[in-house]
């Protein structure tokens, strides 16, 4: 987790606005799977929402 955290603080800007782009994507194939009966693992729907979450603070912090 430490590991994680260390890489997202040393992202750019622009790493961080694609890696956003990326989150909402699979956040969005999640809900599709959910809806669809086919997602196991419904814990990880949260774990993607809070990591957008980490991501938007971020971002404003760097604006600031």
């Amino acid at each position: 987790m430490a590991e994680k955290k260390v890489e997202k603080e040393a992202l750019t800007t622009e790493a961080l606005k694609s890696e956003l782009e990326n989150l909402k994507k699979e956040q969005m194939n999640q809900r599709f799977q959910h809806s669809a009966g086919q997602m196991q693992k419904t814990h990880v729907m949260r774990q993607t929402r809070r990591e957008i979450a980490r991501v938007k603070t971020k971002l404003n912090a760097a604006k600031k």
